[in-house]
Parts: C-alpha cells; sequence; structure tokens
C-alpha cells in the first residue's frame, strides 16, 4: 500500500454539525488530503449500544460486535451524504479501483486477538489498527472539539477526547497521529521521518 496513505477517522459527533460533516465529506472526496480511507465513527448508533448495554447488562463482547454494527451502518450514512465514497470491506481494493472507501468494519465481528472487546476500543483505536494493517503513513482523526495543543496520545485519553486504548494501537504505529477539530489540525505525534529529521 502506498506510504502517502492516509487514515481519516470522521467522528460520530460530527452529525451534530451536518454542514460541517458534509465539508470534510467533501473534501476527503475532491482528495484534499490525498488518497485516504475513511474510518466511521459509531455516533448517536453506538450510543445506542451503550445505553442498551446500560439497560439490559449484556456482555461486553457483543456490544463490541454491535458497536461494529453501528459504525457499518454510520458508513453507510456517510456514503448516502457524499456519493462518491463506496463502502466496502476491503478498502485497499477499493483504492486500487480508484474509488475512496469508506470501511465497514464487519469482518472484525469475527474477533482479533489483538482488539480487546471492551469500550475502551472505539473507532480511533481501530483507525490506528487500520493505519497499522494499510501502511499508511497518517492516521487523521477528525473531531467535533480540538484538543489541547501539543496533546499527546495519553493526554488525549485522558481528557476524553479518544478512547482509553488509543496510547496503545499508537505504540504500534510509526506513522503520524493528527487531530483535526474545528480550530484546524494539530499533530498529536509526527510520523517517524519528521521525528528523525
Amino acid at each position: 500500500m502506498s506510504h502517502a496513505l492516509s487514515v481519516v477517522k470522521v467522528g460520530g459527533s460530527l452529525v451534530a454539525d451536518r454542514a460541517r460533516l458534509c465539508r470534510v465529506l467533501g473534501g476527503l472526496a475532491d482528495g484534499a488530503d490525498g488518497l485516504v480511507v475513511i474510518v466511521p465513527g459509531g455516533g448517536a448508533l453506538a450510543d445506542a449500544v451503550r445505553a442498551t448495554q446500560a439497560a439490559l447488562g449484556y456482555p461486553d463482547s457483543l456490544a463490541h460486535r454491535l458497536a461494529l454494527d453501528a459504525m457499518a451502518g454510520m458508513a453507510r450514512v456517510l456514503s448516502a451524504l457524499e456519493p462518491r465514497l463506496t463502502v466496502t470491506e476491503d478498502p485497499a481494493g477499493t483504492l486500487a479501483s480508484g474509488r475512496v472507501p469508506v470501511w465497514d468494519p464487519s469482518a472484525l465481528k469475527a474477533g482479533r486477538p489483538e482488539i480487546p472487546e471492551t469500550w475502551d476500543v472505539t473507532s480511533d483505536s481501530l483507525a490506528l489498527w487500520l493505519a497499522v494493517r494499510l501502511g499508511a503513513r497518517t492516521c487523521l482523526l477528525v473531531k467535533s472539539t480540538d484538543p489541547v495543543p501539543g496533546a499527546g496520545p495519553a493526554e488525549l485519553a485522558r481528557a476524553g477526547l479518544v478512547d482509553a486504548a488509543l496510547p496503545s494501537f499508537a505504540a504500534r504505529y510509526s506513522g503520524a497521529i493528527v487531530v483535526r477539530g474545528p480550530g484546524g489540525d494539530r499533530t498529536c505525534r509526527p510520523g517517524i521521518a519528521e521525528r528523525a529529521a
């Protein structure tokens, strides 16, 4: 896979700002961030899973799988908002065909030993997991709020801006991690090439 690739997680919280969400999706479809694979956040669909689990008390492993379904649902919502995006379980193949993929993570419901099935892992960490698998140079997390300048993965997790598992997933990823809030991009951690310069 091309190292110019970026994995872009589009936070489900952007649903609250339809105009910004559509601008973000349009920009990604236009190639404003180069070659990208989009990872959808679960948004309100994942929140419904949390609320239902709290009410009924089913196990985290089931909640994790239902949250993956929520992400798959949001992938379809994003492609409905921006028809140039293609929902796929095979983002590499979709890129090879010249289309802009929105990742459907449904295949992860079979389980992966490196992905804990708890609420500590959300679409933030799964975006980093996918970035490692695809050899992406950058993992961009598009959020509805701006991070504190200079915050690294651990600080972002403590502030609740990313999930609790993100620091451990970040430790396995050598690329740049960037958070894009309404105020613009903030580099959370530069990639190896930038650190060596």
